[in-house]
């Protein structure tokens, strides 16, 4: 029996092995903690965009995650200035996710994440794609979960904060694991 399951678990294998040469991959995780405002003080979990954006090229020990004003962020910013070298947080909806994107890159944030406009999300990722306009951006676009942005922005309105401050990346597999906070009303 062990030399079936052997041989079964080599074919698996083997017949899985051409989709993941041509990029089929399984769902990549990119985390960043809130030190922050305190009470949201969780580690977040979010995906990088799939076919557009940059990739960090270091790590962010405390930098500011800058609500876009107008939160889907699909034209000209009033705090852009406040998003210039900071981390932008935008609201999915209004443009294409690369739009957002340029836009955030073009007032020199170093990276964008998008939070779903459904509140009440708490367990679906969107993969995000380029809009096939043949334009680029260079910074980080990653998704986060709808119930995750609305209780960053849920916190910042209740403290009067004009943004929070992250850690980002962080790598989880280094935290042990009773001190891996992560929100109440996400699932894991």
């Amino acid at each position: 029996m062990v030399g079936s399951v052997r041989r079964g678990c080599l074919l698996t294998v083997l017949l899985l092995l051409p989709l993941l040469v041509r990029g089929l991959r399984i769902q990549e995780y990119l985390y960043f903690q809130v030190l922050s405002p305190g009470d949201i003080r969780y580690i977040f979990t979010t995906t990088p965009a799939k076919d557009f954006g940059g990739v960090f090229s270091q790590r962010y020990d405390q930098i500011h995650l800058v609500p876009a004003d107008p939160p889907e962020a699909c034209g000209e910013l009033s705090n852009g200035a406040f998003i210039q070298g900071q981390i932008a947080l935008v609201e999915r909806g209004g443009c294409s996710f690369l739009s957002k994107a340029r836009i955030i890159q073009e007032h020199g944030g170093r990276a964008i994440i998008i939070t779903d406009n459904a509140s009440e999300n708490d367990s679906f990722y969107v993969e995000m794609i380029q809009d096939n306009s043949g334009r680029t951006t260079d910074i980080p676009a990653l998704f986060l979960l709808g119930r995750d942005g609305y209780m960053i922005q849920r916190s910042l309105e209740q403290h009067g904060l004009p943004w929070a401050v992250i850690s980002i990346p962080v790598n989880v597999s280094s935290i042990p694991t009773f001190e891996l906070r992560q929100p109440p009303w996400t699932f894991w």
